[in-house]
């Protein structure tokens, strides 16, 4: 089977409380479907977790409004540890979440509105575009920016869908930048800027001299829920004044506080790993066969990019549609490529969580 990029399954986000953050994300992006909730230990990232096996809750969270969900992640077996430095713009890692938007100037009122707390202003990015940065109760950074290819609307009233995408910080991009296009497919450079941006005034150390790229896809993403996770872009930023750039989950476990992986929904992972080891970036995990996260199920692995960040593939063989009724889709003999029909996929929104 070739290689299919899907899209964007959902962004790993390391909490000290799952319910709590998760009823906030509610509030304000609308990822209030629940595909599954497991506690389990977490045997196959042993190397990022400090030599011991740990423990954990997980829970994914999607909008049926279109783009990826969150994997919402907390320790159980230790505690969920900050960096023990402030994270600044130009470190490596996932800086920030880029979150779709119908009218960003209507979910800016409205995050103001509820007194969220906005870093820096209403802006215009290099593209154009308007966005504004966000911080959630954990200190979290959100770029909420104008969306596209929507599912279905569910009329939130932050006219907010899920992930569209993330900004990266790199050492280099131009070392950094094949992985993006050609593993994962954002072949198309929308913008390639250096300067100072003022979109990026309001977020620490962004007054700086930055290079800027933003990276998307010209082709419709393939497979079972591509109409759902939707289009997205990836930004890749690289400080030019900085010399003390650091990882920002130096000294720290995967799963700690932060953003602790970007996970695409996959098939092909066996011509995947051939190609990322041809390549230089070698499975760092994989679990080989189905992995059972309670109500779903599949295969999933690991590379680093250059600088260390935590890429996950996920290759879904099952999952619930209506868990109440025991209904879950078995992926493994799906035609590659092919979309579910929009009618299964809307069926999973009946896992909503009322507020």
């Amino acid at each position: 089977m070739e290689k299919i990029i899907c899209g964007i399954q959902q962004m790993g986000i390391g909490v000290p409380d799952v319910q709590e953050i998760w009823k906030w994300y509610r509030k304000f992006f609308g990822v209030d479907v629940c595909v599954f909730e497991d506690a389990a230990d977490a045997p196959l990232m042993i190397n990022y977790t400090g030599g011991k096996v740990q423990s954990r809750t997980a829970s994914l969270a999607l909008s049926m409004e279109s783009g990826g969900g969150f994997e919402i992640w907390q320790y159980t077996s230790r505690n969920t540890e900050k960096a023990d430095f402030d994270i600044r713009l130009g470190d490596y890692g996932l800086y920030s979440c880029r979150i779709k938007s119908r009218d960003v100037k209507a979910s800016y009122d409205y995050f103001k509105e509820n007194n969220a707390k906005i870093i820096g202003k209403l802006s215009t990015a290099p593209n154009g575009e308007q966005s504004f940065f966000v911080e959630d109760p954990n200190g979290n950074l959100f770029n909420v920016v104008q969306g596209t290819g929507w599912f279905k609307n569910t009329k939130h009233p932050s006219k907010c869908g899920g992930v569209a995408g993330t900004m990266i910080g790199v050492s280099d991009i131009d070392k950094s930048i094949s992985l993006y296009q050609e593993v994962l497919g954002y072949e198309t450079i929308e913008y390639d800027e250096t300067g100072q941006f003022d979109d990026l005034h309001g977020i620490p150390e962004g007054k700086g001299n930055f290079r800027r790229v933003l990276l998307s896809h010209k082709s419709e993403r393939k497979g079972p829920f591509a109409k759902l996770l939707g289009p997205t872009k990836i930004e890749l930023i690289q400080s030019l004044d900085r010399t003390d750039c650091r990882k920002m989950f130096e000294n720290r476990f995967w799963g700690d506080w932060g953003f602790i992986h970007l996970c695409f929904d996959i098939q092909g992972m066996d011509a995947l790993q051939k190609e990322c080891n041809e390549k230089g970036y070698p499975f760092t995990v994989d679990s080989s066969n189905t992995f059972d996260m309670g109500e779903a199920g599949g295969r999933f692995s690991y590379i680093e990019d250059a600088d260390g960040t935590l890429i996950e593939f996920v290759e879904t063989h099952k999952v619930p549609v209506m868990k109440k009724f025991g209904w879950y889709i078995n992926l493994k003999n799906k035609k590659p490529g092919k979309f579910l029909p929009n009618w299964m996929i809307h069926a999973m929104g009946l896992n909503r969580i009322k507020d």
